[in-house]
């Protein structure tokens, strides 16, 4: 995290044009609740995802989502109902 509260996930969707996967890189390396932190202007990462949105940022979009939602769940052994959740998740998108 910078001085301005950003972490990488705040960089990468800043970008004109983020790439999957350097999210893929992200969201294994980096805890899950990581994508909910706020930099100093109140924001998180996701909101500059959707700020600069086009089509392609629907797929990163989804994956965000489904790591900051279900991260916990797989740590609690929800499986299936992570399973049962995730197409829901994805119909609001």
């Amino acid at each position: 995290v910078d001085e301005f509260g950003m972490t990488p996930f705040h960089v990468l969707f800043s970008n004109a044009e983020p790439r999957g996967e350097l999210l893929e890189v992200l969201l294994h390396k980096l805890p899950y609740h990581v994508l909910g932190w706020k930099n100093a202007n109140g924001k998180l990462a996701m909101d500059y995802l959707i700020a600069n949105w086009t089509q392609e940022n629907k797929m990163l979009l989804q994956m965000a989502l489904q790591s900051w939602m279900f991260g916990r769940l797989e740590r609690w052994c929800a499986t299936s109902w992570r399973t049962a959740m995730i197409p829901l998740v994805n119909t609001l998108l």
